[in-house]
């Protein structure tokens, strides 16, 4: 059977003895579900499929009618995020530093603000030659619901909850090592529990519309960043339980042990 490379290899010939020009032949589409590291010490990635997912939770609408036409999000093109979020160690092989409270290389990295978030993505991006940033907040809810839109990626039932999240009944009140429980059916770890994560998008561009000028530059133009996902220290279930719909928000330069990042790479 001719492989790929083959192919390619008879193609380049065959234009050769031709006189013509070498053609270009293009990419494969990237594969969903697939993994790929662009470096040792870089984020490990999952391929994510383009798609549409409806935001926010089904349940706050009384009408099954109303709850399935609530906001819908469309991501046209194939992206990556990160398997996991980001660790300790990965952190500070780019960043130099380990401001994380509860130490571990393969714990996730907390206590960073989101313009140190940033800094970690526009970094990696400098090292890979990669547009490597913080995922918006519809990439984040597309990868973590995995095609399904229910409280949880798994479904339902609270009860399996320790199975897939690390939350306030089983977390002992600290992160754990990323990956050591069940992954979403994407492929994605810790989507829900263990760190907030930290996403690319403002909560509101009115939030604080009234805030005084003086203030602006610093909060850059009053946006409070979304972060996604609750924590070891969230319950099960509700706006702020560790969920696949939990949203809060944070001024750019708060930090806490329970704050972390996942990071993303647009494909196309």
């Amino acid at each position: 059977m001719m492989t790929r490379q083959s192919l390619r290899r008879l193609t380049l010939l065959g234009a050769v003895l031709l006189g013509m020009s070498t053609p270009v032949l293009a990419e494969p589409s990237p594969t969903p579900g697939k993994t790929f590291k662009d470096c040792d010490k870089c984020p490990e990635m999952v391929v994510i499929a383009p798609g549409t997912v409806k935001i926010g939770n089904p349940k706050d609408f009384e009408d099954p009618e109303d709850a399935a036409k609530r906001p819908s999000v469309t991501i046209a093109k194939p992206y990556a995020i990160g398997r996991f979020e980001v660790t300790q160690a990965e952190w500070e092989a780019l960043m130099g530093s380990n401001p994380s409270l509860t130490k571990g290389a393969t714990n996730p990295v907390e206590h960073v603000t989101w313009r140190e978030a940033r800094e970690y993505a526009k970094r990696l991006k400098e090292k890979t030659g990669k547009p490597y940033r913080l995922p918006t907040d519809a990439e984040w809810e597309l990868a973590a619901r995995a095609g399904s839109d229910a409280t949880y990626p798994f479904g339902e039932d609270p009860k399996q909850l320790a199975a897939h999240a690390w939350y306030m009944a089983n977390s002992g009140d600290k992160t754990h090592p990323v990956g050591q429980l069940k992954a979403n059916a994407f492929g994605v770890s810790d989507m829900i529990g263990n760190v907030w994560e930290w996403t690319g998008d403002c909560y509101g561009a009115s939030f604080t519309k009234n805030v005084e000028k003086k203030f602006q530059d610093e909060w850059e133009e009053g946006c409070y960043r979304i972060i996604r996902g609750g924590s070891y220290l969230n319950i099960a279930s509700g706006a702020q339980g560790a969920t696949s719909f939990a949203k809060a928000s944070l001024k750019q330069i708060n930090h806490n042990g329970n704050v972390g990042l996942r990071i993303a790479l647009p494909l196309e």
